[in-house]
């Protein structure tokens, strides 16, 4: 939904991510992450996700990066889905949601990041799997 505010001078665009990260005692954090980009061709030999929480990734740079996704579950690598987004595009991980770390192309590109801060240490809130040679995905830009 986007409406007029600021008597007219700003279009604001509500609530475009639903941002989870109240489980266990959890509280938003708004931080910046600096992605150096991987060599290339991309090997992708990893996937995470947040059990607790919501990610959400807006790119501050204005240069494209690679998005690598797969389904809430256990870990499926056949349904691993590769995008490019825009340097003006940002991406929301839903809790569960497995993904790949941010993954800058052309150069150093920081991202404003809105997930989870916890008053203890959070391990439990970052789940990642080692892919078997097998299921790793070579990426060529």
């Amino acid at each position: 939904m986007q409406k007029a505010i600021n008597y007219g001078n700003t279009t604001r665009f509500h609530d475009l991510a639903g941002i989870d990260v109240a489980a266990n005692g959890g509280r938003p954090g708004v931080s910046v992450f600096r992605s150096t980009p991987l060599a290339q061709p991309i090997t992708i030999k990893l996937m995470e996700y947040h059990p607790l929480s919501s990610q959400a990734f807006v790119p501050l740079s204005a240069r494209p990066y690679l998005v690598v996704v797969a389904p809430p579950g256990d870990f499926d690598a056949s349904a691993i889905r590769v995008f490019i987004a825009s340097g003006e595009q940002g991406v929301n991980y839903r809790a569960g949601t497995w993904h790949h770390f941010s993954l800058a192309l052309e150069a150093i590109s920081d991202f404003l990041v809105i997930d989870r801060i916890a008053e203890e240490d959070d391990a439990a809130n970052c789940v990642e799997c080692t892919l078997s040679d097998a299921e790793q995905l070579t990426i060529s830009l």
